[in-house]
């Protein structure tokens, strides 16, 4: 008999009685479906066998890694169901490439599209894999066995993968007679994944899934046109250059490719921002340029390689922020918790910014603030702008595409434009690098070099940073003319050396310590690369340093 201790109750259980036994027995207590496990604190699947006295507690869907794993295992009956209903080589060309809203969009990467039957029949499969309540199990083999068993099953991406690991062994997940590899936890069973919808979209297929706040009911597909399009079109770049996943990329850097790849990404995005440029001059009357983003987009950057290339079409960029508009914190609105909201739209005095903004437009000299962030108050210190016929304004802040920032000004001389660092890359096909987590770590980095900010501090504020773009910035994206990916393909090898210090900084005994050590398992799938031969313009020296922008 083990004993172990729940909610401040112990019991007695037999040893080897599985995890899922005991959550079904606590699940009344929780709202949401119990997903995982913490055994003295550390993670552990259901699946597992309780082997010496402990302290449990349950992480469910609604909690964010909850929510990860159901996603996870829904991916796996996604890929199952493919091969039982299509075959090997259709399984072996599926990739999940990118979320759109609460949708996981899946395509060959054959070039080949899947049509609705195709489609109806791979839904019914995996709703009958739901229905049948299959095991998931995970088995750890011998890393030679494992590149062999992938290998059998034409997943060439993994095996890439895995030459690259410095462990011994490998987790490999199976379902019936389906195996695969996934970074992260996994559900005990299919029936765990019993709310989902799966459609045709665009060639290919998306999964929609229930969002980790609202864990039992499934959302209404989005399209979101424009900024899909702007995500497929980075994947496919990255495939015409034969870096679609971590392992193509460190081959390219084991090769010694790296230098090229650099230059050619920083061109790839150097030509897009002349064409965003090229646009805005071809606009007559344009004399705002708004831009949006969320945290850690390189908003700054990318403002000031945009206002060069507007210089190259005769035209004089000013920069504002809207941050300079935020009311003076004794003013600013408090949250739900009853703290300082500085992410909503009215801790900005919008209408103060309107009226500069007219008063610029019709030809008058305007003295514009510049918030003192040690005070806590907007200042006027005598910086007076007129608007000249050559003049245009580049305002950078987070609520720059919503109508209401700007609702004083005509539609005809405002642009907008949507930045984010929409990462492209895959670990391998089956598992996707989500953009936030490319996000947290960019800015991780940055502030523990301009703030001196720890790894923890960031971490610990990152949901409320999450909270705000959900509210004010993701809901306006579709509302801009043009659209910004700062993603770069090579960035992650970058970032890796200045990250593993700053995570491994962060105590067991901190809440934030799961969430480095899932940082840092994920970053070593990447190879490192120095940032010494990176441009001084390159948007990711907004992040490590050594930009020739102020930054």
């Amino acid at each position: 008999m083990v004993r172990i201790k729940i909610n401040g109750d112990e019991k007695l259980y037999e040893e080897g009685i599985k995890y899922e036994i005991i959550a079904k027995e606590y699940q009344h207590l929780y709202d949401d479906t119990i997903a995982l496990v913490f055994v003295n604190g550390k993670i552990r699947e259901l699946m597992k066998r309780v082997d010496r006295d402990c302290e449990l507690s349950f992480a469910t869907y609604g909690d964010s890694i909850g929510h990860k794993t159901y996603v996870r295992s829904a991916i796996m009956m996604l890929m199952k169901a493919i091969r039982d209903v299509a075959g090997y080589e259709v399984a072996a060309a599926a990739k999940v490439e990118f979320a759109i809203g609460a949708g996981y969009y899946c395509r060959l990467k054959d070039g080949k599209e899947l049509d609705d039957k195709q489609v109806g029949r791979i839904k019914e499969r995996m709703q009958e894999l739901s229905e049948a309540d299959l095991p998931i199990t995970k088995k750890a083999y011998p890393a030679e066995e494992a590149i062999a068993l992938f290998n059998k099953y034409s997943m060439s991406d993994k095996v890439k993968l895995f030459r690259y690991r410095r462990s011994s062994t490998i987790n490999v997940y199976c379902l019936g007679d389906y195996f695969d590899y996934y970074y992260g936890y996994m559900l005990p069973s299919t029936s765990y994944v019993n709310c989902f919808d799966l459609m045709s979209y665009e060639g290919g297929m998306v999964l929609i899934l229930p969002e980790h706040h609202d864990s039992d009911v499934l959302p209404v597909f989005e399209p979101r046109k424009q900024l899909f399009q702007t995500l497929l079109q980075s994947c496919k770049w990255g495939e015409q250059i034969g870096i679609d996943t971590v392992g193509d990329l460190n081959n390219q850097i084991c090769q010694g490719n790296i230098a090229d790849m650099v230059l050619v990404q920083e061109a790839l995005q150097e030509r897009r921002i002349g064409e965003i440029a090229r646009d805005i001059a071809r606009r007559e009357g344009v004399k705002f340029v708004m831009i949006a983003g969320p945290s850690s987009s390189g908003k700054t950057t990318f403002s000031h390689r945009l206002s060069i290339q507007l210089r190259t079409y005769g035209l004089n960029p000013k920069p504002i922020g809207l941050d300079n508009y935020y009311l003076n914190h004794d003013s600013t609105p408090v949250d739900e918790d009853g703290n300082p909201d500085f992410e909503c739209l009215e801790a900005l005095d919008v209408e103060q910014f309107n009226k500069d903004m007219l008063d610029l437009l019709s030809g008058k000299d305007v003295e514009l603030p510049t918030f003192n962030f040690k005070t806590g108050r907007r200042e006027y210190n005598g910086k007076v702008t007129r608007l000249g016929a050559d003049d245009i304004l580049v305002i950078e802040g987070i609520h720059g595409l919503n109508e209401k920032m700007s609702h004083s000004l005509p539609a005809e001389c405002k642009y907008k434009i949507y930045i984010s660092a929409l990462t492209s890359l895959n670990i391998d096909e089956h598992n996707r690098i989500p953009t936030t987590d490319t996000r947290l770590i960019r800015r991780m980095v940055r502030d523990a070099r301009t703030r001196g900010a720890t790894a923890q501090r960031t971490i610990s504020m990152w949901s409320s940073v999450r909270r705000g773009e959900e509210r004010y910035i993701f809901p306006f994206q579709e509302q801009a003319d043009a659209m910004f990916n700062s993603a770069l393909i090579y960035e992650l090898a970058v970032l890796k050396q200045y990250a593993e210090p700053l995570l491994f900084s962060i105590q067991k005994d901190e809440p934030e310590y799961y969430e480095a050590k899932r940082l840092l398992k994920f970053l070593e799938y990447f190879l490192g690369v120095s940032s010494e031969n990176l441009p001084n313009n390159s948007l990711c020296r907004e992040f490590v340093g050594g930009s020739c922008f102020e930054v």
